[in-house]
């Protein structure tokens, strides 16, 4: 999938999320978590910011096994915080990371599906930091966006997008990120297997 600047829908459901992580002066503690529901954009936003501030991509549940110390030189991103809740290795790993980040002065990026303090964190020091970073949403999908992410993703897959099947498709379709993907999947391998053009009659099949 692309995932530079220019290829990021900007609409309103999300537009007050990228100005936040634009304007890095402004966070409390230099630490921020994004959060959203699978599909919503979290890791093509956090490449963007990563890009733009030359900061290193780690996943959570791979931190326990990394020096703290050799990866903690500069902003970082660290995907996926809530898939390490009740892990003690991975937990504590964040935990120093974190503090280590911080006290250098450096960016610390987190993203999560849910609000902070809605995981089940077994350590009591990291939870207390996590609920105290500032966070920041990406909202429920509107019609812009939705139109802009089916584009988006038959892009992504070479499938030329006809604008009757998106006419057809948007008002249908249920408004979640994981079903516009499920849906893009599903029309391409169908296509691919029936020898058939991805147009309106196979989107209809498919709903």
């Amino acid at each position: 999938p692309a995932l530079g600047r220019e290829d990021f829908v900007v609409s309103q459901c999300n537009e007050m999320a990228v100005a936040v992580l634009d304007d890095t002066a402004r966070w409390p503690d230099g630490k921020l978590v994004l959060s959203g529901v699978v599909g919503a954009g979290k890791t093509h936003l956090a490449h963007v910011w990563a890009h733009d501030v030359s900061a290193q991509i780690y996943g959570a549940g791979d931190l326990a096994g990394m020096d703290i110390h050799q990866i903690a030189v500069g902003p970082l991103v660290v995907e996926d915080i809530d898939r390490i809740a009740g892990d003690g290795g991975a937990e504590t790993a964040l935990f120093h990371l974190h503090n280590s980040i911080l006290a250098d002065g450096h960016l610390l990026l987190m993203t999560s599906e849910v609000a902070p303090s809605y995981l089940s964190i077994g350590l009591p020091d990291l939870r207390s930091r996590l609920e105290a970073t500032t966070l920041v949403t990406l909202d429920a999908i509107d019609d812009v966006l939705l139109t802009m992410l089916l584009v988006k993703l038959f892009t992504d897959r070479q499938l030329a997008v006809e604008p009757a099947m998106l006419d057809y498709t948007i008002p249908r379709i249920e408004r979640s990120f994981g079903a516009v993907q499920a849906f893009v999947d599903r029309m391409d391998k169908r296509a691919l297997a029936e020898r058939r053009k991805p147009g309106m009659g196979l989107a209809r099949e498919i709903l």
